[in-house]
């Protein structure tokens, strides 16, 4: 884990306990949910080829998100009608990542988020 700082803001990262879901598992709610086994996980393929691995929530909820966040243009349809199922994720246990406390995200979608600003600014179809 060689990064000290978020891609995004700048900000220093801590490193927390963390739950399978690349998008909410480091927040405290998620690990409850974890433990309790409230979420199913998946790999799912968003934006090309940029994949993450999301819990059941996390997946339908994608599209709430403001496509302008992953550098797409206002009124882009994301979500997951637009994702494609890769693989189901079993078996996981809580993990270590970095987390940001300034945007509350995960290393993990971090760079995702960066790395899908970078390729939708080379005009590259999502």
């Amino acid at each position: 884990m060689q990064h000290t700082h978020c891609p995004l803001c700048g900000a220093e990262l801590e490193v927390r306990d963390v739950a399978p879901c690349a998008e909410r598992g480091g927040q405290p709610q998620e690990l409850d949910h974890f433990g309790d086994g409230r979420h199913t996980y998946a790999e799912m393929r968003i934006f090309g080829n940029l994949s993450l691995v999301l819990c059941d929530f996390c997946q339908v909820d994608f599209g709430s998100f403001d496509p302008q966040f992953f550098g797409l243009p206002r009124g882009t349809r994301i979500g997951f009608g637009k994702m494609e199922f890769v693989r189901r994720v079993e078996n996981l246990g809580l993990g270590k990542d970095k987390w940001c406390p300034q945007c509350g995200y995960r290393l993990a979608f971090l760079r995702f988020v960066a790395e899908s600003r970078q390729l939708h600014s080379r005009g590259t179809a999502a």
